[in-house]
């Protein structure tokens, strides 16, 4: 990839890499109420995940 980049292409590769977090910690008590002692990972709260191995971002 070009050392200079266009800013679409800054603004796509920002947006894809946003893609690769999970949820924010408040959210997993929020979505699956106060319980105790359930544990729920924050990625399966996580709608859009990549992965830079398995797919290519179009730029």
């Amino acid at each position: 990839m070009a050392r200079n980049k266009h800013p679409a292409v800054k603004k796509r590769l920002g947006k894809a890499n946003s893609h690769t977090k999970w949820a924010p910690f408040w959210v997993i008590p929020k979505i699956n109420g106060m319980k105790r002692g359930r544990h729920v990972h924050p990625s399966r709260i996580t709608h859009v995940k990549r992965n830079w191995r398995k797919t290519r971002i179009k730029v």
